[in-house]
């Protein structure tokens, strides 16, 4: 039989020590950082080896291929986005509508990381479109939820749109940040203030 095939066919290994977690995750963010730097396709299973200091066979043990270390990234970020979505709704109940805006701000800078790799791996395959829109669903849902338990009486139409708005804005600020926007020094802020006053004036009436 032949071995492309045969690792093609094996499941990726979940391990049960913590040891063996711990190794897993080890890999999977030498795995990030190579494809952030290199993009999917050209990245080798030797250079993520390499890259987290361990055999290329304790690699090949827990993921049998490079679409298994994908497909393992975009389920942990899935997991990373829910959680952090899911602290900001906490947050948000507590808070007013101009500090909600500077966490949700902050809350894509601090994913911003581990988003670099899943981009590049959507962007290198056209058949990951499903997944790309189903990122942008969680997001929106996100964002949605914060601002519902932040302002409670806001319409549910009205929701989905500020969401969109919101989101687009966060992406605008790790735009600057990596200068793939138009920014100056003092943009960063500007675009911050406005997100204060604009969830300010939408969120307050809405607002027990």
């Amino acid at each position: 039989m032949d071995s492309n095939l045969s690792s093609q066919k094996r499941r990726t290994l979940a391990p049960q020590r913590e040891v063996g977690r711990q190794r897993v995750a080890e890999l999977l963010e030498a795995a990030a950082e190579v494809i952030q730097e290199r993009g999917f396709e050209a990245t080798t299973m030797a250079e993520i080896a390499l890259r987290a200091d361990a055999r290329i066979g304790s690699l090949y043990r827990f993921f049998p291929s490079k679409d298994a270390v994908a497909d393992a990234l975009m389920d942990r970020y899935a997991t990373v986005l829910a959680a952090a979505y899911d602290a900001v709704r906490d947050q948000a109940g507590s808070a007013t509508p101009e500090q909600l805006a500077d966490i949700l701000i902050e809350l894509l800078v601090q994913l911003h990381p581990q988003a670099r790799a899943v981009t590049a791996l959507l962007d290198s395959r056209t058949d990951w479109t499903q997944i790309r829109l189903r990122f942008r669903a969680q997001a929106l849902a996100g964002v949605r939820a914060a601002l519902k338990a932040n302002a409670p009486g806001l319409a549910e139409a009205e929701a989905d749109d500020i969401a969109a708005v919101v989101l687009n804005n966060m992406k605008t600020m790790v735009g600057m940040m990596r200068k793939d926007a138009p920014t100056t020094p003092g943009a960063p802020d500007q675009l911050r203030l406005m997100n204060r006053l604009y969830l300010g004036a939408k969120l307050t009436p809405a607002r027990p």
